[in-house]
């Protein structure tokens, strides 16, 4: 393999592995504020012992970002010199924005809300988890502002000449709301939380199974079936959004999405197939004639732009791109099935005691991460062979002086790293799950709540007013 693939299979798998963890940090982020707010509101200890617990995993996923996402970037100058020098005026902007304003702030007040139980009072305590939350939300907008710009460029000028040519920034508004960017944040906010609710409703219904931490389990149950319900239609109808402006900016992605040939003609909707790119047919298929021009047009009978309307080195991998994007259809969909049909039998109370339910539940919780990786392959891989859409070819931003025998090293040291990482996550998840909120029942309430207001108990257990 030459050193551009060999470049692109490291970053995909670097960028594949990190990006387990921030959707489940802010998923996880809403449902802290949910759970510590239902705490001030009620004074039940059973939210308390929930806040303290989702806290605990929190801070495992976030570690875990924080760890995978630093080798990230580091690339961006081994592998992609040429493309840092091309973008870093853009890129490098808006991922300076995303350290000064969104890590910082998660990070900062991260300590308080993991270390600041007894150590501040209630409402200062909540202010962290709630900053803490927004922090996570406010770091994925800067980094899907920052890819969005690759797909849909805006707000730049070119300088320079031949191999010193570079983007600037001529409107930084213009950049953060590039084409893209919103319709793409939304549908990955949404699939952050789905992955958080999916993860809260997997750990609930284990419980329940086993038949431990009954009242946590259906409280903490309750919540991510209602998350989940949410965001799995808000999935679908941002994913729609974001189609629609694939049609408009990147057609040669949407004719990817549906193996649609044709330069100009309606086009159709396959439910699967397999595409053979030799051909330019879509066979084994099942389709809606005209469904697609519809859902892009509302109109059936109008033409979709097709493949043939580019050159052939101006085609992204159609089959790749045409299998990662449905089957991404398909586990959304389940999902939206999985979630109304937890909330349907909850609703009839028969849900705690169908325990093959439940068991689709605790397993439920790896379709969002599926879903979240294939949705980001079918997005990189239909903008190929653009590294910056219609301005940087992705085999023109490899580092000039990087050998393949170099790039074989990094690739197979950073998978026995991450293997290993991944193991130690795993453990230390699975112990905490199977921990579970047993360790906080004993510990001294954060605070105890008097006719008088609020009293907060110092780790040597004297009261002293907050």
């Amino acid at each position: 393999m030459d050193v551009v693939l060999l470049s692109r299979i490291q970053f995909a798998f670097t960028i594949a592995f990190h990006y387990i963890f921030p959707p489940l940090s802010i998923g996880l982020g809403i449902f802290l504020v949910m759970m510590e707010g239902m705490y001030l509101k009620t004074k039940k200890k059973l939210y308390e012992q929930m806040t303290r617990f989702w806290v605990r995993i929190f801070a495992l996923t976030f570690a875990m970002g924080v760890a995978s996402g630093i080798v990230m970037e580091f690339q961006f100058g081994t592998n992609w010199s040429a493309y840092s020098r091309f973008v870093g005026d853009v890129f490098g902007s808006a991922l300076a924005a995303e350290g000064v304003f969104a890590f910082f702030l998660e990070s900062g007040f991260l300590a308080i809300l993991v270390f600041g139980w007894n150590r501040v009072g209630p409402k200062v305590h909540f202010l962290a988890t709630v900053l803490v939350a927004f922090g996570s939300i406010f770091s994925a907008v800067w980094i899907v502002i920052a890819n969005s710009w690759q797909q849909t460029p805006a707000g730049y000028h070119l300088v320079g000449e031949g191999a010193n040519v570079r983007a600037e920034i001529t409107d930084f508004w213009q950049l953060v709301f590039n084409p893209s960017s919103m319709e793409r944040l939304s549908h990955v906010l949404s699939g952050c939380w789905l992955a958080g609710a999916t993860l809260v409703m997997s750990v609930s219904a284990y419980y329940l199974i086993k038949n431990k931490h009954v009242e946590f389990a259906k409280a903490s149950l309750k919540m991510g079936i209602a998350v989940a319900a949410v965001a799995s239609l808000l999935q679908l109808a941002t994913g729609h959004l974001s189609a629609d402006g694939v049609a408009e900016n990147q057609p040669a992605k949407l004719a990817a999405f549906e193996g649609h040939y044709e330069a100009s003609a309606p086009g159709d909707m396959y439910l699967f197939g397999w595409v053979d790119e030799a051909t330019e047919q879509v066979k084994y298929g099942v389709r809606i004639p005209g469904m697609l021009s519809w859902l892009v047009h509302f109109d059936s009978s109008e033409p979709v732009t097709g493949l043939r309307s580019f050159a052939e080195e101006d085609r992204p991998p159609v089959n790749a791109v045409f299998q990662s994007y449905h089957l991404m259809i398909v586990i959304g969909m389940a999902l939206i099935a999985i979630s109304f049909g937890a909330a349907f039998f909850l609703w009839r109370g028969r849900l705690y005691g169908m325990k093959w339910f439940l068991w689709m539940l605790v397993l439920a919780v790896l379709l969002p991460q599926a879903a979240n990786q294939l949705g980001w392959l079918s997005a990189e891989l239909g903008r190929q062979p653009w590294a910056v859409y219609n301005l940087l070819r992705t085999s023109d931003a490899v580092s000039p002086i990087l050998s393949a025998q170099q790039a074989w090293f990094s690739l197979i040291m950073f998978i026995l790293v991450y293997a290993l990482l991944f193991a130690l996550f795993i453990f230390l998840l699975d112990n905490k799950i199977r921990t579970g909120p047993t360790g906080l029942e004993d510990e001294t309430s954060t605070y105890e709540y008097t006719k008088r207001g609020v009293e907060s108990l110092p780790l040597d257990g004297r009261k002293g007013k907050t």
